[in-house]
């Protein structure tokens, strides 16, 4: 088995775990790695020789903006995706890396921010809440409690670019460059979350949903610069 050396960053973001964590703990009065459950992120790891991520503190991307331009590729996507889920189709998981690096790219939205939602909202894919698979809506849209599972869009391509229309109308006032296909977009209040902290209590009735993102987030970063089975 192959070892990579992580980036500059990758050790940077490392550090950073290493020295937030034991805060806390300390402050919740738990051990290094039993953080409060605002900050974990259930999952089945796949049993081929995963690659194994710590829990990451999310309220450190609050001030992270929508707007901007993802850092991961498809590879490190579908990868990440797969390591969390090894139950996913894989060639579905890369065609939906892809749906969000090229939907977000034309809108300017960022797409690494965009992926960890869907990972959040579909639970790496597995579903099991209102939303089912076959209704292609990756970000819960209209989806509010029984009788209201929420959008159905055609091809799992639409479903991507309403989500990420959905996601820079609470980021910015900008216009889209697409055909609007988000039906739901028009009860935004446009650019009222240009960061992710703001999408807690917007997006979502939970104070905590930015820090679920977040948490994602951190540890896609994570898995960009230690995955030894992502490419780029």
């Amino acid at each position: 088995m192959s070892v990579k050396i992580p980036s500059p960053k990758g050790i940077l973001l490392m550090a950073v775990w290493l020295a937030v964590c034991p805060a806390f703990a300390e402050q919740n009065g738990t051990s290094l790695f039993d953080l409060p459950e605002k900050y974990r992120i259930t999952e089945t790891p796949p049993v081929s020789e995963p690659v194994i991520i710590p829990e990451f503190p999310g309220d450190m991307f609050a001030e992270k903006y929508i707007m901007g331009t993802g850092e991961a590729g498809v590879g490190i996507l579908s990868s990440f995706l797969l390591n969390a889920n090894n139950g996913a189709d894989p060639e579905f998981v890369r065609e939906l890396a892809v749906y969000y690096v090229e939907e977000a790219e034309s809108e300017g939205v960022n797409h690494d921010i965009a992926f960890a939602q869907m990972c959040l909202e579909t639970g790496f894919l597995r579903y099991g809440g209102l939303v089912s698979a076959e209704m292609n809506n990756f970000c819960g849209l209209g989806s509010t409690g029984p009788g209201m599972p929420g959008e159905k869009f055609p091809t799992a391509r639409m479903g991507v670019r309403a989500h990420i229309q959905h996601l820079k109308a609470y980021a910015t006032d900008t216009p889209l460059k697409n055909d609007l296909v988000d039906p739901r977009r028009q009860w935004v209040r446009k650019g009222s979350a240009p960061v992710l902290g703001n999408l807690s209590g917007t997006w979502a009735a939970d104070t905590l949903y930015a820090g679920k993102i977040g948490a994602i987030l951190g540890r896609l970063y994570l898995f960009n610069d230690t995955g030894e089975q992502a490419e780029r």
